[in-house]
């Protein structure tokens, strides 16, 4: 019997070398367990957890200042805690340590995605309740949005360390390699790690193709071709156009995802929703006849991911419990922008980062609303002397609210929107 490398299983093993039988042991040995397992764990942290952090922030006074915007029951919710993202991250870091081979490369990417960004947040909310403090202390108003947390280039300069490290690990690490299925007559000299696997009555040929370059003419078993791009003299240099595009997608989808967290539930209900889509596309890479099947890469030691992807759909839906309408604690940046990487980080290793724009749809038109937003005021401005607005208020879901919809139906509906972008994105594994 092979060894896995997660904590309970070592532990059984122990016990079981110990003389000790604990029934059940056997079954962590499946990643099916183990993934539903990963969604208990992290619905029960994140329920019982989660209370007893509102009831610590409630103690503390560490509250929300909301700026008198003129939308309905804004004014409600000062006072009601943030930094609430905190049960988020945990509900995802504990089942993933327990249950997951942390000797996988692509769990030790999403586990340093979660942290790195989670620090971000959580240091740029602590300087916000911190600048509040004071202003308090000192009998200072204190207006949200004031310059008290951190600098927006900071943030950015952190998206961009994650993007280098999800590129370069991608692009350079010997166990990310992705196979496909191969079609010449006849076989390379050097058939080193090719991959030959019974399916059906057939045996079918799997090839290493580390770079991901050599679709044609651009996409190809749902794979980007960064390659074609480039002029043939600067095709060497693919891996620095792969880790700039990387970087792109980290940034825009970790923002998109701030900017959808105004509403309460929105952000939280949507990464969920996205996350199921993401699991379906790791287990179809994973697996390799499934991979033949629908005609995509597989790419082995995903499943593993699978478990970290099951512990996040947990934690938000047990978040959910608390920051559904009317909320009980807000994410905070420290939620938000570390969902946002999250998901974009799990595209890119999934190597499905052209159907971003499909299934994370919500997060597109958040941002897209506040570019145009910005871009035709400063424009209108500048021409006559006046600036003028495409939306009532953006991001987009306040322009909803400034219309009269209800809070609650708006999420809904974004929600439903989101279910079917995703559907969409799921369809297109069996789209030629």
């Amino acid at each position: 019997m092979q060894l896995n490398k997660e904590m309970l299983y070592h532990l059984f093993e122990w016990l079981k070398n110990a003389g000790i039988k604990v029934p059940g042991s056997a079954l962590f040995q499946f990643i099916t367990f183990r993934v539903l397992l990963a969604v208990l764990f992290s619905l029960i942290i994140s329920m019982i957890f989660g209370k007893r952090l509102i009831n610590y922030l409630l103690k503390k006074q560490v509250g929300e200042t909301v700026r008198d915007l003129g939308l309905e029951g804004q004014q409600k919710k000062a006072g009601t805690p943030t930094m609430g993202g905190f049960i988020i991250i945990l509900a995802i870091l504990v089942p993933t340590l327990l249950l997951a081979d942390l000797n996988k490369a692509y769990i030790r990417l999403m586990l340093f995605s979660t942290v790195w960004l989670g620090l971000i947040g959580f240091i740029d909310d602590y300087l916000k309740l911190r600048a509040k403090r004071i202003a308090k202390e000192q009998g200072i108003p204190y207006k949200k949005g004031d310059k008290d947390g951190l600098a927006g280039w900071f943030k950015i300069l952190g998206q961009v360390v994650l993007g280098i490290v999800v590129g370069a690990t991608l692009y350079f690490n010997t166990n990310t390699t992705v196979y496909r299925e191969y079609v010449g007559q006849t076989l390379p000299a050097d058939t080193t790690g090719f991959k030959v696997v019974q399916l059906g009555k057939e045996k079918k040929i799997f090839v290493p193709a580390k770079e991901p370059i050599t679709s044609i003419p651009f996409v190809k078993n749902h794979e980007f071709n960064y390659s074609k791009l480039l002029p043939q003299a600067l095709r060497g240099f693919t891996w620095v156009l792969y880790i700039v595009v990387v970087i792109f997608i980290v940034t825009a989808v970790s923002n998109g995802a701030n900017l959808t967290d105004g509403l309460d539930g929105l952000a939280t209900g949507t990464s969920a929703i996205i996350g199921g889509c993401l699991g379906i596309f790791a287990y179809a890479s994973g697996n390799i006849r499934f991979a033949e099947y629908l005609n995509i890469m597989y790419i082995p030691n995903l499943g593993e991911l699978s478990i970290f992807i099951g512990a996040l759909i947990g934690a938000c839906i047990g978040f959910l419990w608390y920051n559904a309408f009317p909320a009980q604690v807000f994410m905070g940046d420290t939620g938000s922008l570390t969902l946002g990487g999250i998901i974009a980080a799990l595209a890119i290793i999934v190597r499905k980062e052209w159907l971003i724009p499909i299934f994370c749809a919500v997060f597109l038109v958040e941002v897209l609303s506040v570019s145009i937003q910005v871009t035709y005021f400063k424009y209108t401005k500048k021409k006559f002397g006046e600036g003028k607005r495409v939306f009532l208020m953006s991001p987009l879901h306040h322009h909803y609210q400034k219309l009269g919809y209800h809070e609650s139906k708006i999420v809904t509906r974004f929600w439903i929107v989101t279910i079917l972008c995703v559907a969409f994105a799921i369809a297109t594994l069996k789209i030629r």
